[in-house]
């Protein structure tokens, strides 16, 4: 008999309180578990007991555990596991996360939990230790009481976080993990992110004129309390954020009609925000990992600045600050994209500011992996996801640069402070508000200076119901289809009908549907190009 059959019976008898609901089939993907709130509540209990064996086989490191559903309405909700570095969690361990979620009875998960502990040759006599936070939802103390009941099953040590933003606790784990280290990211508390955050913005801003407001839109989510508590840390005389929809009392408004997602997809102001001609216009998502940007010009048309125009404007303020330091010779920028990135930003980033760009598939995984391997690795998808990675290396050259004149002194402080402002771990809302606000202090720009590096092509978006989406295979980060046989070779057909023309076809991840993207050098054959290609997988 195993010395750890206590456990495994604890887990028995708890799991019984936790009943997986008959039929389902759950599935951990980038978002780790996502879908309606009332039907997750077996699926958190079993990733507290998948956390637990995870910190057991990284030697009783730190594991995150993050209840949200991020940009989803309120009904809906979530739940992912955060590695040691405040990274996501080991694509191999998926699989295992799936596997419990999936097992029908009480027997069945403690022979999965089993399969797992052996496949992965974790020593169970090994403490482990794990923390977690949600996000404003109300289904979230429910979760989280399924979630203990799991731990505590595999007795292991946790620490309750409350409401955080999801970046949050992604900084929080890494903290933990590099106390006490060289690599030592920053004091493990809510209100060491703060104070990490707002020294870095201080020394980015000194001597600056003090910039005009920024209207933040919080998508009635934990953005909201967390943007006041920054901007009290960082203070108001460099930091005017004007909060609207920061409504966390009534659940039922979260992302409800505002927010990065709404914004993006409508292409208009949220409702509620009062702003005019060239202010600068901010929205985050519903835990506050994502931001976009926009304003209105003067005869009040609505701009968007998007995750695209995020990456090109850090992209080219790092490199001058590169340049400005004197280590254009050492230190190289690259930027990660998607296909979805409009065909405009890649032609800015490569042919003006010279910036190798690579193209991985969809899904912040990928990105984040690619970006690594740049001495400076800038990624955002088009949603406003994204951060800015320093290599380990590069950290330690601008560490150590000894500055030939005041200017070369100034451009290093500013990196440093840069690469201290950035939240590394993952996209977020505040860092990256933070960054672009630093970088338009520094240029002197408003939105419209901003938006004035580059043109987008107009672009359109379109959903197309098919048979089988399992059907359509890519390769070349999806952009070309290589099956059904032979589509891509008529997709390229009208494609070489428009000048600056550009077409893909991606297959749903979640339901039996592809979508169209297509570019044009005008709004209308933008929309003619993505029609002729969606009436080309009407057959299939």
């Amino acid at each position: 008999m195993s010395n750890f059959d206590d456990i495994y019976a604890a887990v028995a008898e708890a799991s019984s309180s936790f009943a997986k609901p008959q039929g389902l089939v759950y599935g951990y993907g980038t978002a780790g578990f996502r879908l309606k709130a009332n039907l997750l509540t077996s699926v958190v209990f079993r990733v507290g007991l998948l956390a637990a064996v995870r910190s057991k086989k990284l030697n009783g490191q730190t594991i995150g555990v993050m209840i949200t559903a991020s940009h989803n309405p309120e009904e809906d909700n979530g739940v992912k596991l955060v590695d040691p570095q405040g990274e996501m969690l080991e694509g191999s361990w998926e699989a295992y996360a799936t596997l419990l979620a999936n097992a029908q009875t009480d027997n069945e998960l403690v022979e999965a939990l089993k399969k797992v502990v052996t496949t992965t040759k974790t020593d169970m006599g090994v403490k482990a230790n794990v923390i977690f936070a949600r996000d404003t939802r109300s289904s979230g103390p429910s979760l989280v009481t399924a979630l203990q009941a799991g731990l505590t099953a595999m007795s292991s040590e946790y620490k309750d976080y409350d409401i955080l933003t999801t970046p949050q606790l992604h900084y929080l784990v890494r903290c933990i993990n590099t106390a006490g280290t060289p690599a030592e990211y920053g004091a493990p508390t809510e209100l060491g992110y703060y104070e990490k955050l707002g020294k870095a913005f201080r020394t980015l801003m000194d001597g600056k004129p003090r910039p005009s407001p920024v209207f933040v839109d919080c998508a009635n989510g934990v953005g909201a309390p967390k943007l006041r508590e920054l901007r009290r840390v960082v203070g108001e005389d460099i930091l005017d954020a004007r909060i609207v929809n920061d409504d966390i009392e009534t659940t039922s408004k979260l992302n409800s009609q505002c927010g990065a997602d709404f914004v993006k997809t409508n292409q208009k102001l949220p409702p509620g925000s009062h702003v005019t001609p060239q202010d600068r216009c901010a929205s985050f998502d519903g835990d506050a990992d994502r931001v976009v940007y926009y304003y209105l010009d003067q005869e009040s048309t609505f701009h968007l600045l998007d995750g695209d125009k995020i990456a090109s404007l850090a992209a080219m303020f790092i490199q001058d600050l590169i340049n400005s330091a004197g280590l254009e010779e050492e230190i190289k920028v690259g930027v990660v994209q998607t296909a979805y990135a409009n065909g405009a930003s890649t032609v800015y980033l490569q042919k003006v500011l010279g910036v190798p760009v690579t193209f991985t598939p969809t899904g912040v995984k990928h990105l984040h992996h690619a970006a690594q391997r740049y001495d400076v690795g800038v990624y955002f998808e088009a949603n406003g996801h994204g951060t800015v990675l320093f290599s380990p290396a590069t950290l330690s050259i601008i560490e150590t640069a000894k500055p030939q004149s005041p200017a070369q002194h100034t451009a290093l402080q500013s990196l440093r402070a840069l690469s201290e402002l950035i939240n590394q771990t993952v996209g977020d809302a505040l860092s990256d508000l933070l960054m672009v606000e630093a970088i338009l202090a520094h240029k002197g720009w408003g939105p419209k200076e901003w938006d004035g590096a580059y043109t987008d092509l107009p672009n359109r978006l379109v959903r197309v119901v098919v048979k089988d989406r399992h059907a359509f295979t890519t390769t070349d980060a999806e952009r070309r289809l290589v099956s059904p046989a032979g589509i891509q070779d008529r997709i390229d057909a009208l494609v070489a009908q428009y000048k600056g023309g550009r077409a893909f076809v991606r297959a749903s991840g979640t339901e039996d549907a592809v979508r169209v993207y297509a570019e044009a050098g005008t709004r209308t054959e933008a929309d003619e190009l993505a029609c002729k290609v969606a009436g080309l997988l009407r057959d299939y």
